[in-house]
């Protein structure tokens, strides 16, 4: 037997599905499955493993000698160093067909259920330059090539605005051209390095915990406004005035212009003040006729174009008739609340961000809505007897939940008040399944529908309508 961290080498290995984190896979000679990343299902290829567990490995291509007819040229020069869009060298038709076959797996072996009616996948028509929202993080230590580091030449431009390698939190891959988000992103972001490398402004050190510069956060709305954050780590008046004036004066397109001092130990702002610099502290989406204020701490999702598709799926699968009570559990920003609300009677949304729910009642005063009602609290503590005594027993419930799914006492609470719909949103089939499952003894699972929100990622979203069983 071979020691646990000796390295195997297998030959000529058919890689035959794709699924787990974007990884695809092959079986070994001896039965152990192998998840290999930066390959196509269909290659053919020689690997070399680098983890050894009891029933897989993980394994890097070390040659390719069939390339499957799904492989594409992928569009990105750093494919295969940032680790954003892993399945950029696999056609969209095959994305597609892995993430609803994900989906449908998970469904059936986890949840240990049956769709009455799987719906097929919704594609999107947008495959590259589709998010509304990138972050990125300055560095004063840049990762180098692998060239770079065999042509032992002294670099001497060592600053990155970028994103983190997988797996290396002190390593940023500088970026020139980046496909998810349209223009004026690479613009604004290429400029800005520029200027403060050009007036020695110090890009954060991530191991020493010092520096000026940190993040950088840009926002565009589907109506073109656009908003610029920049968090900085320490700096003087002097500093943030230089770099904020030169974006203002550089991109009179700028509709929000804000910034963030951030001396804590990670960059997350939802417990920093953000100040305003220029124009407004929000942008707007709209949609439908609504309109959707976004500031720097909201919760939308990130690609526009298929959020409003998966809204009109939510839209569908309740069918209201216009006199249902409507609790929408994880509400967020109140997005599908007020994108329902015209088909309800009344809505009831529930979330625990406190600054979510400040904006979704600034959006529905904005939409004048006057049938939905935002509160804030813990889920599994809000979502109580005492709670539905007062605001009503819901005839239907709309619940998208984060990736790790459902609390147990809130889908406790619904299996007793048991609504004549749930409506279930979820980003992680997985314990989308799992919550399924438990709800089955008293719901019928009656269609299911996935939708591609990340293009040239694994991810996908997927919407689930369960109904109360007749006997019930």
């Amino acid at each position: 037997m071979p020691r646990k961290n000796k390295k195997i080498e297998f030959h000529k290995i058919e890689i035959t599905d794709a699924g787990a984190k974007g990884k695809c896979v092959a079986k070994a000679p001896d039965g152990k499955i192998i998840f290999i990343n930066n390959v196509v299902p269909g290659d053919v290829v020689d690997v070399q493993t680098f983890k050894k567990r009891k029933n897989f490995y993980e394994a890097s291509v070390t040659n390719i000698h069939r390339f499957s007819d799904h492989r594409i040229e992928p569009s990105c020069e750093y494919f295969g160093s940032c680790g954003g869009c892993k399945w950029q060298n696999m056609e969209y038709s095959k994305q597609l067909f892995y993430k609803e076959k994900e989906v449908k797996n998970n469904l059936e072996k986890i949840g240990k259920i049956k769709v009455k009616e799987l719906l097929p996948i919704k594609g999107a028509k947008k495959k590259y330059f589709y998010r509304n929202k990138m972050e990125f993080s300055f560095s004063n230590n840049r990762w180098l090539s692998y060239d770079e580091i065999q042509s032992q030449q002294k670099i001497k431009e060592r600053n990155a605005l970028g994103f983190h390698i997988p797996g290396m939190w002190d390593k940023i891959l500088d970026i020139n051209k980046c496909w998810l988000q349209e223009d004026p992103s690479n613009e604004i972001r290429n400029k800005i390095k520029e200027f403060a490398t050009k007036n020695n402004i110090p890009f954060f050190d991530l191991k020493k915990q010092k520096g000026v510069l940190r993040t950088l956060m840009i926002r565009i709305s589907n109506i073109g406004q656009t908003m610029v954050i920049v968090q900085f780590y320490s700096a003087t008046k002097r500093q943030i005035n230089d770099i904020l004036n030169f974006i203002k004066t550089s991109f009179p397109e700028v509709n929000s212009l804000q910034y963030v001092i951030n001396s804590k130990s990670n960059d997350t702002i939802y417990d920093q003040d953000v100040i305003c610099f220029y124009g407004n502290d929000y942008i707007q989406e709209e949609m439908e006729g609504l309109k959707f204020r976004i500031n720097a701490k909201s919760f939308y999702q990130t690609n526009s174009d298929q959020a409003y598709e998966l809204y009109k799926i939510v839209r569908d699968f309740a069918n209201l008739g216009g006199n249902e009570l409507v609790y929408d559990l994880y509400t967020g920003t109140g997005t599908i609340a007020q994108f329902i609300s015209k088909k309800a009677k009344k809505v009831i949304g529930v979330e625990s961000v406190e600054d979510a729910i400040v904006a979704a009642k600034q959006n529905a005063t904005i939409n004048k809505i006057k049938n939905v009602e935002f509160f804030v609290g813990d889920m599994k503590s809000v979502f109580n007897n005492d709670f539905i005594k007062k605001n009503g027993t819901p005839e239907v419930i709309i619940t998208d939940p984060p990736r790790d799914g459902m609390h147990k006492d809130v889908i406790k609470q619904m299996l007793k008040i048991v609504p004549e719909k749930i409506v279930y949103v979820s980003c992680n089939s997985a314990t989308q399944a799992r919550d399924l499952e438990i709800l089955s003894s008293k719901y019928e699972i009656i269609k299911s529908q996935a939708i591609d929100m990340f293009p040239q990622t694994h991810h996908v979203e997927n919407v689930v309508l369960l109904k109360k069983l007749k006997q019930i």
